[in-house]
């Protein structure tokens, strides 16, 4: 595997909230995104969501609790929790979660 530059792959990609997959680690796949000031509708997974904002700031409403994700911070979304995405993040984001 090539080394990836997160920042620089993410800001290159078509528009926001479009996730790129970077690679497989085992049952996981690894996206990069680019986050914008717009919302996201909410979402449940069947498997837990791994979000690690790299810089901006992620808001999150997870099972109707407001949760805010800085730079560097990490955020493990349950399995089955309902959560969307608030006005006002923006910045890079990594997902970590189960292939589809």
């Amino acid at each position: 595997m090539k080394l990836i530059d997160l920042k620089t792959t993410a800001a290159a990609l078509p528009r926001e909230w479009s996730s790129l997959v970077l690679g497989h680690v085992g049952s996981a796949c690894v996206k990069v995104l680019r986050m914008n000031e717009l919302p996201v509708e909410e979402e449940t997974h069947d498997a837990a969501e791994a979000l690690l904002v790299l810089d901006g700031q992620l808001a999150l409403e997870v099972d109707g609790e407001e949760v805010r994700v800085g730079p560097g911070e990490l955020y493990v979304v349950p399995a089955g929790t309902p959560h969307a995405v608030r006005p006002g993040s923006c910045g890079t984001l990594v997902i970590v979660e189960v292939s589809p």
